[in-house]
């Protein structure tokens, strides 16, 4: 895993990055220097929220946001895209991702060169945002100088909220302590995992409260605390409860007086229902929930951060207790998402991808897996407007102040030019090499193959 710790290390990480060619040298920054105007003509619109197209429009783009969309012609100077009646679309945001734990083995995350793993994760970076997911939520993961990188433009990729490390409990999800590390010496030398801001042990509301604030001193937009068990992490059986509520509700303090707010990874009942008593705001995961949980959810206003879990991919990586894990995650899909849609409960869309190159290239087909349940117009609103209402729960600590996941005047010029309708055809992003043929974010083309 992880992080760089010094500023001198990032700096560095920074010279290497833009001599293998992804930092300001790339080809990806000859496209994307800052324009003083660009014009979308005639596109039609899908504005993140109305299931319907505009008519074809003009969409005015200046110093990062968007200026003007017009029926009418507008006049502008700048770079112009001849939309030829392609849809236009706000950027996809992903509610939760790990960025640096997408392409690296358990075992190299944990164990492996520093330098190394961060230029992993700024080429996975680069990857997400040409897969167009402009934005996404860290829910986990030193992503502090990766995101500091890619808002200093020396590496392309999305915008980042990130949570820092996970904060978990002795023998807890985000534990990867070995057991010849323990017994834990209370006051003792952190583990390598912790050292490198993967995860932190907390076992009283004091050490927690520590610990959130920690990750809050480093810039993080909220915390993460698992409250339950998890699929990952070895010693950690999936039905467990974890943090007492006194814990949780030392982050909890925390975080509101920082002015955000709290998340846990919790899938069962007593997970769930301990967090909300605890004041946290959004549960992620939520797939072994009951009906109490689910109006419980609903009643409270909670957020439900979830995941269209269909199949066993990725459990490759995995060993069999945590492939078994796996399964019964996957066995409660349908019912998080009927419980969901049954109670209207406000639900975001994220994937949680780890330690897998291939699964994160399918990022698009798993928005596309949401028409399981939703039309793709919903689909595609959860992944961006909804998504995008989440990310403003972080208040003043949100590090990007701006309306993102819709097209409209004032937003953030965070926006995909699709070849072809997604509303009719949701497949389309399943292959965004192809069918996202401009590809910006805050005012800056990434990609346009329409150039060619």
């Amino acid at each position: 895993m992880w992080g760089l710790t010094t500023s001198a290390g990032l700096v560095r990480a920074a010279a290497l990055l833009m001599s293998i060619g992804i930092g300001l040298g790339s080809p990806f920054s000859a496209q994307a220097q800052h324009d003083s105007a660009v014009l979308f003509r005639n596109v039609r619109i899908f504005d993140g929220r109305n299931a319907a197209l505009s008519a074809a429009s003009n969409v005015l783009v200046r110093d990062r946001k968007i200026e003007k969309i017009s029926t009418a012609d507008i006049a502008a100077t700048g770079q112009v895209v001849d939309g030829g009646g392609r849809v236009l679309m706000p950027g996809l945001i992903d509610a939760h991702w790990h960025a640096m734990l997408v392409r690296p083995t358990p075992m190299a995350a944990l164990a492996g060169d520093i330098g190394y793993n961060n230029l992993l994760a700024a080429s996975e970076a680069t990857a997400t945002l040409m897969r167009g997911f402009t934005t996404v939520r860290d829910m986990g993961g030193p992503s502090f100088g990766l995101k500091q990188a890619i808002d200093e433009d020396l590496v392309a990729g999305p915008r980042i909220y990130p949570s820092g490390a996970v904060i978990t409990i002795t023998g807890g999800h985000g534990d990867f302590r070995q057991l010849s590390d323990l017994p834990r010496t209370i006051g003792g030398m952190l583990s390598r995992m912790e050292r490198v801001g993967g995860s932190m042990v907390a076992d009283s509301p004091d050490e927690v409260r520590v610990r959130a604030r920690e990750q809050l001193m480093q810039g993080a937009s909220q915390v993460k605390l698992t409250a339950g068990g998890g699929v990952a992490s070895p010693f950690s059986p999936l039905d467990v409860s974890t943090f007492t509520e006194p814990e949780l509700r030392a982050a909890v303090e925390a975080a509101d007086n920082w002015g955000t707010y709290v998340v846990t990874h919790a899938y069962t009942p007593v997970a769930i229902q301990r967090s909300i008593a605890a004041g946290v705001k959004c549960i992620e995961h939520g797939h072994l929930m009951d009906e109490a949980s689910a109006k419980l959810i609903a009643e409270k206003g909670i957020w439900l951060s979830t995941q269209p879990f269909l199949d066993l991919a990725g459990a490759a990586a995995l060993g069999p207790s945590e492939q078994d894990k796996m399964r019964q995650v996957v066995a409660g899909t349908d019912r998080v998402y009927a419980l969901a849609k049954k109670y209207k409960i406000k639900t975001a869309f994220g994937t949680d991808v780890l330690f897998s190159q291939a699964l994160a290239e399918k990022q698009g087909a798993m928005v596309a897996a949401l028409t399981r349940w939703y039309t793709p117009a919903e689909a595609l609103a959860m992944a961006t407007s909804t998504n995008a209402e989440l990310l403003s729960l972080s208040g003043l600590r949100n590090p990007y102040p701006g309306k993102l996941g819709v097209v409209e005047e004032g937003a953030l010029a965070d926006l995909l030019l699709v070849d072809g309708n997604p509303l009719d055809n949701i497949a389309l992003v399943e292959d965004p090499a192809k069918n996202f043929v401009v590809i910006m974010k805050g005012g800056k083309i990434y990609r346009n193959s329409l150039a060619h």
